[in-house]
C-alpha cells in the first residue's frame, strides 16, 4: 500500500471533526449490565452521504426509509436501534421509521429529512415506539460517543467493533473513523449487517458513492459467518469536509489515496465481525490468485470462505484439503484442475491438482491458530482477491436454536 495510515488509538465513528454520538438503553433489548440500545450519530454541518445496502428482497422499512433519503447525497445523521429489526411488520414498520428519524430530528435540532434510521435485532416485531419516544431525549451526543454508539448497534455481538485512520493529504490531515455490528446473519451482497464511517474530508457525493461501492466490494462483500443475508444490511459513510481544502472528486491528485484508506478502514471493520463471529474460534483467510479475472477470484474465493464443510474442517483441525477443491469447482470459475496448488498456513498440500507429500501431523498442528490461511492458486491468469471467514463450531447452533426464546 503506498498511502501512508496510521492507526488511532482507540479510535472510533467520531474520531474525525466535526461528528458527534451518544447511546441510551430504551429497554429494547433485555436488561443487562452497562446495555445500550438506542444511538444517534451526528455531523455538526450538512455531511455528503453514501450507502450500500442489503439485496435481500425482504428489506426492512428502516432500510427503505434511509436508501430514499440517502439518494439525495446530504445527510446530518442518523439513529440507530437494537434488538428490533423493524422487519416483515407490514405498513407499521414504515410509519415507525419515519417517526423514529422525526424524534431524533427534533431532539438534535437538524431537518428531519436529514436523518436516517437503521435497525438491528429480531425479524417480525414491532418497534416498541412508547420506549422510542420516553428514551431518544436522553440520549446525549458528544464528541467521545462514538464508543457509546459502537455498543449500542450490538446484538449478539460480544465486543463493539470500531477503528479509526488518519492520513496526511496536502496541507491538512484527514481522519476516517468507523463503527461496525454483526456476528451472524452474515452473507452481505451491497453491505454487511450495519457500518457506519465518518470521515471530515471534503468528498464530492459521486466520487463517495464509487470509493464505497469499490471498498464495500474488496471488504464486506468478501466475509460470510453463516452463509445467510440479512434484511437490514447497511453501510453508511459521511464526509463533512471539516478538515478543509479542495473537495476530493475523481481525477484528483488525492482521489486513490483516499479510496487506499476507505479500503483499508473497511477491511479492518469487515474482519473484525468474522473474528467476532457466532461461536467462532478460528479466522478464515482465503486467498485465490492466478484467476482469469478479478470477478473470478473473488468469486472462488468467497465460496471456498462460505463453504459449510469448510468451516467444519477448520473447526476440526482436519487437514481435508479435498474440501477446499470441491469448493473451488463449486464456485464455477474457469480453471484447470491439473493447474491448481493448494496451501494450508504456507503448507503446500496439493500441486498440480493432486495431493502434494506433506506430514499429517505438521498441517493440524498449523490449523490450531487462531487464523487458518488458504491459498489456492489457480494458474490460469494474473487476478487475486482474498475473503474471510470462520470456523463453524457447536456454540453457533446452540445460539440460533435458541435465537427468539
Amino acid at each position: 500500500m503506498s498511502t501512508i495510515i496510521e492507526l488511532i488509538q482507540n479510535g472510533n465513528v467520531t474520531s474525525a471533526k466535526g461528528f458527534v454520538a451518544g447511546a441510551t438503553y430504551a429497554g429494547l433489548k433485555t436488561e443487562g449490565e452497562d446495555l445500550l440500545d438506542l444511538g444517534i450519530l451526528k455531523s455538526e454541518k450538512p455531511a455528503v452521504v453514501a450507502g450500500t445496502y442489503s439485496e435481500n428482497k425482504v428489506l426492512s422499512p428502516s432500510v427503505t426509509l434511509t436508501k430514499n433519503r440517502a439518494s439525495d447525497g446530504v445527510a446530518r445523521a442518523v439513529v440507530v436501534n437494537s434488538g428490533c429489526a423493524n422487519c416483515c411488520v407490514g405498513a407499521q414498520g414504515l410509519r415507525d421509521a419515519e417517526e423514529m428519524a422525526s424524534l431524533a430530528a427534533a431532539h438534535i435540532s437538524v431537518p428531519e429529512s436529514e436523518v436516517l434510521v437503521c435497525s438491528t435485532g429480531l425479524i417480525g416485531v414491532e418497534l416498541p415506539m412508547a420506549l422510542v419516544r420516553q428514551h431518544v431525549g436522553n440520549v446525549r451526543l458528544h464528541e467521545q460517543g462514538g464508543a457509546e454508539l459502537a455498543r449500542a448497534i450490538m446484538t449478539t455481538d460480544t465486543r463493539p467493533k470500531e477503528n479509526a485512520i488518519s492520513l496526511d493529504l496536502p496541507g491538512r490531515r484527514v481522519v476516517l473513523g468507523g463503527a461496525t455490528k454483526g456476528s451472524g446473519m452474515v452473507h452481505p451482497n451491497m453491505a454487511t449487517m450495519l457500518c457506519f464511517i465518518a470521515t471530515d474530508a471534503p468528498v464530492q457525493q459521486r466520487f463517495l458513492q464509487s470509493a464505497l461501492k469499490e471498498s464495500v466490494n474488496s471488504s464486506f462483500n468478501m466475509i460470510d459467518i453463516d452463509g445467510d443475508m440479512s434484511t437490514n444490511d447497511t453501510v453508511l459513510v459521511f464526509a463533512n469536509g471539516a478538515a478543509g481544502g479542495d473537495e476530493i472528486c475523481e481525477g484528483t491528485s488525492e482521489a486513490e489515496t483516499f479510496k487506499e484508506a476507505l479500503a483499508y478502514l473497511c477491511v479492518n471493520l469487515a474482519k473484525e465481525l468474522v473474528i467476532d463471529a457466532e461461536g467462532a474460534q478460528r479466522l478464515i483467510e482465503v486467498v485465490v490468485d492466478g484467476a482469469h479475472s478479478i470477478n473470478d477470484a473473488r468469486v472462488a474465493a468467497r465460496t471456498i470462505a462460505s463453504s459449510t464443510l469448510v468451516k467444519a474442517m477448520v473447526h476440526g483441525r482436519d487437514p481435508n484439503w479435498g474440501r477446499v477443491m470441491m469448493a473451488l469447482g463449486m464456485s464455477g470459475i474457469n480453471f484447470e484442475e491439473s493447474n491448481v496448488d493448494i496451501y494450508i498456513n504456507d503448507i503446500h498440500m496439493v500441486h498440480g491438482g493432486t495431493a502434494f507429500p506433506y506430514l499429517k501431523d505438521a498441517v493440524i498442528n498449523a490449523m490450531s491458530v487462531p487464523e487458518v490461511r488458504f491459498r489456492v492458486a489457480v494458474n490460469a491468469g494474473n487476478a487475486s482477491a482474498t475473503a474471510w471467514g470462520c470456523d463453524l463450531t457447536e456454540e453457533y447452533v446452540i445460539l440460533n436454536s435458541a435465537y427468539s426464546t
